[in-house]
């Protein structure tokens, strides 16, 4: 997150790790990843990075920013080869330095590999600290490098071998791409699934990305989602699939379907948009409320306020019109120019709201402070009464699968109780969906034994680093 946009409050929601697409055997490999890193810029905004299969050697380019400002079509010419792997990202594991943009590229023994990783390895200190003591030198702060690291002290096993003794080795969330100097496209899920992988098929050309969005832009046919736990071999024969790992408990990122994915992907056969939706027809059964008009804050809890309102029949209103072209960075302004961090977004359409009572549908509150101005200018601008209902349960409980909120002290709602959260927004009322309503509404059969939700509940399904929970206990006693 730009250091400006933090203090000004602009935004205030979760970030994830990253995006990742790979492509084999295409003549334009380099375009068409930075094609799929375009659809994909949602899921990382730090930093941008390709890396291709040239002869045998695999080199890349990668640097801080948007894809655009990373790439020019210069770039984009100078990274010649058939196979390439893609990331955008955004940290939170390692700083944000160029040094961590992946793809992250190591030459070994005269080969070459690169690796794109989306997620966070709860175990990542325990390894680092044994790799370092038996020699291994890092060069980046990333737990993704220390998958290069044990990967290659593996490789004397053989190949395949190398990736399953890796794979048992690490722990924690991880989608991962890798691009071998023999010309393999690797995909590789972790057993438990959190982070969505998906297989796609362009005119005979095999592609891997973190949504189906990505696969739509550069007009790819979705084959399926990848399963919890497989690694995916592509190569000049076609796909194999293996998987070394014994059943395991399916814990896909909740939060994947209420914020991070983009609303047109569909992951493991449900589409977003539509299970957004699906959220806020039931919130509005579970928390109706009387008023003029249901709005969300754009673009954030759009789909569930689309459903609220068709549930509820309160009309639906674009009530807060966003400027499109704010860009990362702004001029910081001075400290008379109150709020303007809020209003350089956002601003109400004053002949819409002013007088009205209206219902606010958020996504998620995390810290609050930005929900909090946005409804102190609605109560000044003359809105009677304002409703927040948020399309998923309080967050309460750190993240250690790869979202930026790792602390429990970030999480507002981990300190007040929701009464005194709706006190601290400046609320008429604030509702939030409940568990089950949640995975109710995902459309999925047993969605209880399907996801990861341990934001809400505190239920982790994968033990994390003694040193991890070390430094979460010590940062929040609470915890």
């Amino acid at each position: 997150m730009n250091h400006n946009q933090h203090e000004l409050g602009v935004e205030d929601k979760p970030r994830e790790a990253c995006g990742i697409f790979g492509i084999h055997s295409h003549p334009e490999a380099a375009r068409l990843t930075y094609f799929g890193l375009y659809a994909l810029q949602h899921r990382g905004q730090e930093s941008a990075g390709i890396a291709v299969l040239h002869g045998s050697r695999v080199t890349a380019h990668k640097g801080m920013g948007l894809v655009p400002e990373v790439f020019e079509s210069s770039h984009l010419e100078k990274l010649k080869g058939p196979i390439a792997i893609g990331h955008v990202r955004y940290s939170t594991t390692g700083s944000s330095i160029l040094a961590n943009a992946q793809p992250f590229v190591v030459h070994h023994r005269n080969k070459s590999y690169a690796l794109a990783h989306n997620g966070n390895l709860v175990n990542a200190f325990t390894l680092k600290k044994e790799l370092e003591e038996s020699g291994s030198i890092f060069q980046t702060t990333m737990d993704t490098e220390i998958f290069l690291h044990l990967f290659v002290k593996n490789l004397k096993l053989g190949f395949e071998e190398a990736l399953i003794e890796t794979v048992k080795k690490i722990k924690g969330a991880y989608s991962i791409v890798v691009l071998t100097c023999k010309g393999e496209l690797i995909g590789i899920k972790d057993p438990n699934g959190f982070r969505p992988l998906c297989l796609g098929k362009l005119n005979g050309h095999y592609v891997l990305a973190s949504e189906s969005c990505a696969l739509d832009l550069i007009e790819a046919e979705l084959i399926r989602e990848l399963d919890p736990g497989e690694i995916v071999i592509i190569n000049e024969e076609g796909v194999r699939s293996i998987n070394p790992h014994t059943a395991t408990r399916h814990t896909l990122c909740i939060f994947e379907f209420i914020y991070f994915a983009r609303p047109d992907s569909n992951i493991n056969g449900h589409n977003v948009y539509l299970t957004r939706k699906a959220h806020g027809r039931r919130l509005a059964i579970e928390a109706p409320v009387a008023a003029d008009l249901v709005m969300p804050f754009p673009d954030s809890g759009t789909y569930a306020a689309l459903g609220y309102s068709e549930a509820s029949g309160i009309p639906f209103e674009m009530g807060m019109i966003r400027n499109h072209y704010v860009g990362r960075t702004f001029i910081q302004p001075t400290q008379s120019m109150r709020d303007f961090g809020v209003r350089v977004k956002l601003n109400p359409v004053k002949n819409l709201l002013k007088g009205k009572d209206i219902v606010i549908i958020e996504d998620s509150i995390i810290r609050g402070t930005t929900a909090r101005t946005r409804v102190k200018a609605l109560r000044e601008l003359g809105v009677k009464k304002v409703h927040m209902r948020v399309a998923g349960p309080p967050h309460r409980f750190p993240c250690h699968y790869g979202i930026d909120f790792s602390t429990k002290g970030e999480l507002i709602a981990a300190s007040m109780s929701i009464a005194e959260l709706k006190d601290f927004l400046g609320l008429d009322s604030l509702h939030y969906l409940s568990i089950d309503g949640l995975l109710g509404s995902t459309g999925i059969a047993k969605p209880e034994k399907h996801f990861c939700k341990a934001c809400f509940d505190g239920c982790y399904p994968v033990e994390f680093d003694i040193q991890l929970s070390k430094d979460c206990l010590e940062r929040n006693p609470a915890v």
